[in-house]
């Protein structure tokens, strides 16, 4: 895959997506949704919360069935994904994977076998430190680190994935140097940063918010232009919406988000594309979907068409940057 062609490939996927077409498409058969994770993971949780909406609301009539490929950090999700081409029955779930994971290893797709459908929630990315650790605040905790470049230890969900390359982003911005120690996936580096065995994680709400309530771990700001919504309290009184920005906290990075995003094989009809398009839109409408969002510390934005492609573009180049600076990118 041509590594500049991502954001131009996109808006032409779009362009074709708006086509007006001359018949509208409704799905004829049972619909696959393809999950590029494992049973119970983010992305899993992500579609069979669409599926059990689509199904209460009756959005549409043929029945869903969920299958869960998620070898390869997803890439089997997409590979499975491209072998349905021109299948508009073959949906898939994943998020900026989609179109990151050509960019450090080489796999069975490309972007271009794929087309965007749109995204339906940002996961956040907070600063975690043990609850017993001495830093009050973010600034404390990265002078720390500068203090002793090479030393501390920053966990993460496996390697060349969002949290090793939110963690290089911010010791290129912060000019700081962890030793970084992936695992497999998020609850297990949340359980290693409640027994101290590393200094810190980047974990989303959701994967810490058992440790925090158990006064284990305690977040220092959030990657996010906004605080989180304030919600119920978490620990000693304090809820996702007392967490500062980074950019509150004097860390010289503002945005990290990961999107939730859905797809469908190349060459589908584009009123295949709007028709999903329109469903996942009133999916994001509705109090069930609310609540996930909620219960799950997602920030709640649906994205289609050009938005959907111009976030695409900005986070393709952002993680690009990192990928070549790091040395990450396949040849």
């Amino acid at each position: 895959m041509k590594k500049t062609s991502i954001a131009a490939g996109m808006a032409v996927a779009f362009s074709l997506a708006g086509a007006t077409a001359a018949q509208a498409w409704q799905p004829t058969k049972p619909v696959e949704f393809v999950v590029t994770s494992g049973a119970g993971g983010g992305t899993d949780n992500f579609a069979r919360v669409i599926q059990s909406i689509i199904t209460k609301h009756k959005l549409f009539d043929q029945p869903i069935v969920v299958v869960n490929k998620g070898g390869g950090s997803g890439a089997e999700g997409y590979i499975h994904g491209r072998a349905g081409k021109g299948d508009a029955h073959r949906v898939i779930f994943g998020t900026n994977n989609a179109y990151l994971l050509p960019y450090v290893a080489k796999l069975g797709y490309k972007l271009s076998d794929l087309t965007p459908v749109s995204a339906l929630a940002l996961d956040e990315f907070i600063l975690w430190v043990n609850g017993q650790a001495p830093y009050a605040d973010a600034k404390s905790y990265i002078d720390a680190v500068k203090a002793k470049p090479g030393s501390l230890k920053m966990g993460g969900s496996q390697s060349k994935d969002t949290d090793q390359t939110l963690t290089s982003m911010i010791q290129e911005a912060a000019g700081v140097k962890w030793i970084y120690v992936p695992f497999q996936g998020g609850s297990a580096a949340a359980v290693q940063l409640a027994g101290g065995h590393i200094d810190s994680n980047v974990n989303n709400p959701n994967e810490n918010i058992g440790q925090w309530k158990a006064g284990q771990v305690k977040p220092l700001c959030v990657f996010s232009p906004v605080r989180l919504a304030k919600g119920e309290a978490v620990f000693e009184g304090k809820g996702w919406g007392d967490i500062p920005t980074c950019k509150e906290a004097g860390l010289p990075l503002e945005t990290f988000q990961m999107p939730r995003t859905v797809w469908l094989p190349a060459e589908v009809p584009a009123d295949a594309v709007a028709y999903y398009a329109d469903i996942m839109e009133k999916v994001s409408k509705t109090p069930e979907w609310q609540e996930f969002i909620t219960r799950t510390s997602q920030t709640g934005r649906f994205m289609k068409g050009k938005e959907f492609a111009d976030f695409v573009a900005k986070d393709e180049a952002a993680n690009k940057k990192t990928f070549e600076a790091e040395g990450w990118v396949v040849k």
